[in-house]
């Protein structure tokens, strides 16, 4: 996913709107156990206990379920495949040719299924960890085609990262190859959030906006209890703190509920590396200037210290601010 530049003098910030209306390595997946090593490490015993409910996409899951080492080598399943055919149901994206009832394991991506459970799934219908990896790479280049409008492309990778979460989730995968995966899906959302307010004007995009910001938040505390299960020391992982930092600058807008004084109880349990971070102090100064109404520091500090997905995260966000 191509990442703007240029940051500073090309903050190409919109001219402020009217205020908004109040009334409108090898992968080996981790099997249930009946009996527990007395050495058992905290992260393992919070897979078995919540990895579950990792992700709220798979809260149906029986908790007794066992947990699938999948095979399907494709991006969809065979089965899938064939039935989506025989219901013409494929997306543009996944046409032979333009065929509504013809496809290939190259463009066809599985769907994601919300009554999905895995007593009633096979392992071939399951995609292992290479096969999401190489299914999202394929997802996140489809975001800057320009042959479809956005919304188009949007609604298509909306709904199959989901199902790569899904996956995760049924194959309880949880190191290092599902934290890189979560940033990848975290930063679809970003720029969704972005760009889908840039085709202001078009129908069902207020609905298209909350359900994108919603998945986003879904992906974030999911992602934060992934970094805390593979820590192995004090340290951040790499991009940690940045991505926590956008849990932060989501509360400038109206689109999510309010956390208010819950906040500032949030940033009691982060550990200091993360508050004391610098990705961390900008958010947390750009809530304090909002809050205070001290626009000058805010847009002075926004254009010398975001990075350019903090930018694309906060650019929607800026009418709404200057109106608080």
């Amino acid at each position: 996913m191509e990442e703007r530049t240029g940051r500073g003098r090309g903050l190409g910030l919109r001219p402020p709107r009217k205020a908004p209306n109040p009334s409108s390595s090898i992968w080996k997946p981790v099997r249930s156990c009946p009996a527990r090593d007395p050495k058992q490490t905290c992260a393992e015993a919070f897979r078995e206990k919540s990895n579950p409910h990792l992700d709220d996409d798979d809260s149906h899951r029986s908790p007794n379920s066992p947990y699938l080492a999948g095979t399907c080598p494709d991006m969809c399943p065979a089965k899938e495949r064939a039935q989506r055919e025989r219901l013409r149901d494929l997306s543009v994206f996944e046409r032979l040719k333009g065929n509504p009832a013809r496809t290939s394991p190259h463009l066809a991506v599985k769907k994601f299924c919300r009554t999905i459970s895995t007593v009633d799934i096979q392992e071939s219908d399951v995609r292992p960890p290479p096969v999401l990896q190489r299914t999202l790479k394929y997802l996140m280049n489809l975001v800057n085609s320009e042959e479809h409008p956005f919304e188009v492309v949007h609604d298509f990778v909306f709904d199959r990262t989901r199902s790569i979460r899904q996956d995760l989730s049924m194959q309880n995968i949880i190191d290092d190859q599902a934290i890189s995966m979560y940033e990848e899906m975290v930063k679809f959302h970003i720029v969704s959030h972005n760009r889908l307010v840039m085709c202001w004007g078009k129908s069902d995009l207020s609905s298209l906006c909350h359900l994108n910001i919603e998945q986003l938040m879904k992906c974030l505390l999911t992602l934060f209890k992934l970094y805390d299960l593979n820590r192995l020391s004090r340290s951040l992982h790499t991009n940690e703190a940045e991505f926590y930092s956008f849990f932060v600058l989501l509360h400038l807008g109206g689109k999510i509920q309010k956390m208010g004084d819950s906040l500032s109880l949030w940033y009691r349990q982060l550990s200091l590396p993360i508050l004391q971070s610098k990705k961390m102090h900008f958010a947390r100064a750009l809530i304090r200037y909002s809050q205070m109404g001290n626009y000058k520091r805010f847009f002075c500090s926004l254009e010398a210290e975001a990075s350019d997905l903090q930018l694309r995260l906060v650019e929607p966000f800026l009418d709404e601010v200057v109106f608080l």
